[in-house]
């Protein structure tokens, strides 16, 4: 299949293109000899859509571009840079994929758990109710434009992202240090939703997604088995062979990163019942197993 990507020297693109050998690759970035430097100089690379008249060249999209949501403290002036780099290249592609008269067949499109907002203690499916916030107000939107694309000849498929745990990058490679030192634990009281997926499982999902025709629609990329961000601690720190025992204050987070603490001390346990349905089978669903394979390969 010929694939463009968005996102692909990000943490998790960067293993996606990995995954994709054999495939021909066109990589959407604003520095194709940097990425070239990382990636490969086999792949195609393209600064802007606007060199892509339409995209009747291209079998399926893969979308995971964005500003990292957790970089920086959230202003105001943040939080439309988080939106605007969702939004604007998602509407883009929907424009390019409409607009083409042999489209790709396959758009998948990122989006993350934070659509469902905090949840407390409640299990959350693809089909629960939802709480109204700024992360809600990112991912609604993020998904309602990758939706626009949806017709007879192009399917959507929308992966709302947990946290990612793998070995170079991403959430796992900031918690380490503080554990490594002895000085981790859990955050606050440590019973909010740690709705968590080994890299190698959202990888498995995304290239599940994208060889399977009759999968659509919305689907929690995330274990089967979300824990309490207390029992995330204490596994981290059983890896580690360190103590996990020091609790961060729920007040000291949102003193040192404002509205962006509720990240940590608002949780969800989210559960990938549409992808459980389509037939993908996780292959780290315990955390212990998966942490292990992260830190001690």
């Amino acid at each position: 299949m010929k694939i463009l990507i968005t996102g692909a020297t990000g943490f998790v693109g960067k293993e996606l293109v990995s995954a994709l050998i054999g495939h021909q690759l066109v990589i959407l970035t604003r520095d194709a000899r940097r990425a070239a430097t990382t990636l490969g100089t086999q792949h195609e690379y393209v600064a802007s859509l606007i060199e892509l008249n339409d995209l009747n060249h291209i079998d399926a999209v893969i979308n995971l571009a964005g500003e990292p949501i957790v970089g920086k403290r959230w202003s105001d002036k943040q939080k439309q840079v988080i939106c605007d780099s969702r939004w604007n290249i998602t509407s883009a592609l929907t424009q390019l994929l409409n607009q083409s008269s042999q489209p790709p067949h396959t758009f998948i499109s990122a989006s993350a758990i934070g659509f469902y907002g905090r949840q407390g203690m409640t299990q959350v499916t693809e089909d629960s109710p939802v709480h109204e916030e700024f992360s809600h107000h990112v991912c609604k939107e993020w998904e309602r434009l990758a939706l626009e694309a949806q017709s007879e000849q192009t399917r959507v498929c929308i992966t709302r992202i947990g946290l990612v745990l793998g070995a170079d990058g991403g959430a796992l490679e900031k918690m380490l240090l503080p554990f490594k030192l002895g000085l981790g634990g859990p955050i606050g009281d440590g019973k909010q939703g740690f709705s968590w997926i080994h890299i190698d499982d959202l990888i498995g999902l995304l290239k599940f997604l994208l060889e399977n025709s009759q999968t659509q629609g919305v689907f929690n990329a995330v274990s089967p088995n979300p824990i309490s961000q207390k029992d995330f601690a204490t596994a981290l720190g059983k890896a580690l062979h360190r103590p996990a025992l020091i609790p961060t204050p729920a007040l000291a987070l949102r003193l040192a990163m404002g509205e962006m603490s509720d990240l940590l001390t608002q949780g969800q346990y989210v559960v990938p019942n549409h992808a459980l349905a389509s037939g993908y089978h996780f292959e780290y669903s315990d955390i212990n197993q998966a942490l292990n394979q992260i830190l001690n390969h």
